[in-house]
C-alpha cells in the first residue's frame, strides 16, 4: 500500500493478482532450472538433488524469476509446470545423459517444447555444458560424445559463418564479437564434447542445429562449442557463461575480464528475452509464489567445492 497525494494505492505486488503480459512481450517471465542428482560425494550429505546458485543469479540478473524443477515427477506434473513457466535451463553437471532422472525429465520438456512450437507456442530451452550435450543426445536419439581434454581452460571461440546472423549473437556489439573470437572469455570444464565431424555426419543434428562456434582441444579434436536450433528456440553452449560473474575459485579458469562479464550479461539478457516471448502462466498467484526459488535458501559450499552457493532439495 503506497500513499500518493493523500490517496492510498494498493500495489499489485501484494494483491494476489497475476499481472497480465504487456503487448507482445511477457514482462514477468519465469524460467525453470532443472535440478540434478547430487553425484559429488562432498555435497551428497546436503541433499539428493541440487541447483547451483550461480545459474539462479545468472538468470535473475537479466530480469526474470526462477523456479527449481524437481526430479521424479509425473508426466502430468511436468506438463503443468511446462504450461506455467516461460523457458527452462539445463545446467552443467555430471550425470548419465540417457538413463538419469535428470535426462528423463529433460526429455519431457524437450518434447513438449517441440510440440508447442509446432502449434505456435514459444518455449525456449537453454543447455549449458552438460546441458548442450544432453540436447545433442535428445535430438540424435543416442549418445555421440567423445572424450576431449577440455577441463579447466578458458578459450576464445572459433566463430562460424553462421554466428553473425544467429539469434544468439545478433545483438552483440561488434567489439564484443571481436573479443569473443580473440580473447579467452569462455570457461570450459568438461571431459566430453560433441566432435564437429560427428555432428556433421549425423543428419538429425545437422538438420536441427546451426553450429555457431567450434573449439579444439590440446590433442587437436575439434568440437562444437556453441549451437542454436535452426527452427526451434533451443540453445547450447559447451562453456559456462554464468561463471564469469558468479564463481570465484582462484585455481579454476573463470574469466573475469570486463569483456567476459559483458559476455555473460549479454547472453543472460538474450535468453530471458527469449522467455519473454512465452505467455505461459501459473493458474493462480498462490501457486506461482509457492513454486519460486525464493522459498529456498542456498548453502555456502565455497570451502568444499568450486561452487559458491548451492540450493539443495
Amino acid at each position: 500500500m503506497v500513499l500518493i497525494s493523500g490517496v492510498f494505492i494498493f500495489s499489485f505486488f501484494f494483491s494476489g493478482v497475476l499481472a497480465a503480459p504487456s503487448g507482445n512481450r511477457n514482462e514477468r517471465p519465469i524460467i525453470g532450472i532443472l535440478t540434478q542428482e547430487t553425484e559429488d560425494a562432498v555435497l551428497k550429505p546436503f541433499g539428493k538433488t541440487y541447483v547451483a546458485a550461480s545459474y539462479v543469479k545468472y538468470l535473475e540478473s537479466a530480469g526474470c524469476r526462477v523456479m527449481p524443477v524437481r526430479l521424479n515427477l509425473t508426466f502430468s506434473e511436468y506438463e503443468k509446470i511446462f504450461n506455467s513457466i516461460n523457458g527452462i535451463l539445463f545446467p552443467g553437471g555430471a550425470v548419465n545423459l540417457e538413463n538419469s532422472d535428470f535426462a528423463k525429465a529433460a526429455r519431457i520438456f524437450y518434447s513438449l517444447a517441440i510440440k508447442a512450437y509446432d502449434s505456435g507456442d514459444y518455449f525456449p530451452i537453454w543447455g549449458t555444458c552438460l546441458g548442450l550435450q544432453l540436447l545433442t543426445v535428445l535430438t540424435a536419439g543416442k549418445n555421440l560424445l567423445t572424450n576431449t581434454s577440455t577441463e579447466n581452460i578458458a578459450l576464445a571461440l572459433n566463430l562460424t559463418s553462421s554466428a553473425q546472423s544467429s539469434r544468439m549473437f545478433h545483438d552483440f556489439p561488434p567489439e564484443l564479437m571481436k573479443a569473443l573470437s580473440k580473447e579467452p572469455l569462455t570457461g570450459n570444464f568438461h571431459h566430453y564434447s560433441i566432435a564437429t565431424q560427428t555432428f556433421q555426419r549425423n543428419i538429425k543434428l545437422r538438420h536441427f542445429y546451426s553450429v555457431l562456434s567450434t573449439n579444439t582441444d590440446m590433442y587437436g579434436v575439434e568440437f562444437v562449442s556453441t549451437m542454436e536450433g535452426i527452427k526451434y528456440p533451443m540453445y547450447g553452449v559447451q562453456w559456462h557463461p554464468e561463471v564469469n560473474r558468479f564463481l570465484w575459485e582462484k585455481d579454476l579458469a573463470f574469466p573475469h575480464s570486463a569483456k567476459a562479464v559483458q559476455l555473460s550479461s549479454q547472453l543472460a539478457d538474450f535468453f530471458v528475452n527469449e522467455a519473454r516471448k512465452s505467455f505461459h502462466r501459473f493458474p493462480s498467484a498462490e501457486e506461482e509464489k509457492a513454486a519460486l526459488i525464493y522459498n529456498y535458501s542456498p548453502i555456502y559450499v565455497g570451502n568444499i567445492c568450486s561452487y559458491m552457493q548451492v540450493y539443495f532439495f
